[in-house]
């Protein structure tokens, strides 16, 4: 029996970089920091570019050979504010992306919440779409809870945990020992050392608002 290619649509967990004007090297020193703060989650990593707020003309190849030279994955850009910049961009071997929903609108239809049982180990990789999720247990580092809602853990979060994935501003995160790589609601997100030691290991509740995470202890 032969076995021949077959093209699926698929999600993934891209990073997306807002560039706030046409200075690459400042955005490629800012990617070079992440990087160094959490070689394990963004070397290899792909990237998305957003030039939306972009005035003037980017020189795309220097931005993406400064971006190769972070050991990060240039994809593609979006944001792009006509035909011309378009065109640029794909000379230079992006790809030329339309996001699919406004950061503030929630996915169409909210599915049943998905629960896991079983630990979540190194390595794993455990998405909700559309939906919330649940772990009944605990998620190891080098793992990644990803959910387009909320997501719940009821043991250790010493792992990733992606709450929002499709832009859901209102999605949180609650977990009973917050020991965490990466926490990230709707695209916005801090790395361990942003997670104040008063909620190390103890359990909290991630939320977004006004711009920014916000982290409560919970006490019940």
């Amino acid at each position: 029996m032969s076995i021949t290619p077959d093209l699926k649509g698929s999600s993934f967990t891209l990073s997306v970089l807002h560039l706030a004007d046409s200075e690459i090297s400042k955005s490629v020193e800012f990617l070079k920091e992440k990087v160094t703060q959490a070689p394990a989650f963004f070397t290899a990593a792909p990237i998305v570019l957003n030039i939306a707020q972009v005035e003037g003309e980017l020189d795309f190849h220097q931005l993406k050979h400064g971006i190769h030279e972070t050991g990060m994955v240039p994809v593609g850009i979006t944001g792009a504010r006509d035909k011309r910049t378009q065109n640029l961009a794909s000379e230079a071997g992006f790809a030329v992306l339309t996001a699919s929903k406004s950061p503030n609108q929630a996915p169409a239809a909210i599915t049943p919440t998905k629960t896991i049982t079983t630990p979540i180990r190194s390595g794993q990789q455990v998405y909700a779409k559309d939906s919330d999720l649940v772990i009944l247990n605990h998620v190891s580092a080098g793992a990644e809870v990803i959910a387009d809602g909320s997501i719940h853990i009821y043991g250790s979060l010493r792992g990733r945990a992606i709450a929002g994935a499709s832009g859901q501003q209102q999605a949180k995160i609650f977990c009973h020992d917050l020991q965490a790589e990466l926490i990230s609601i709707a695209g916005n997100y801090w790395l361990s050392d942003q997670i104040s030691s008063e909620y190390w290991q103890k359990k909290a509740m991630l939320s977004y608002h006004d711009g920014t995470l916000h982290i409560e202890p919970i006490t019940i």
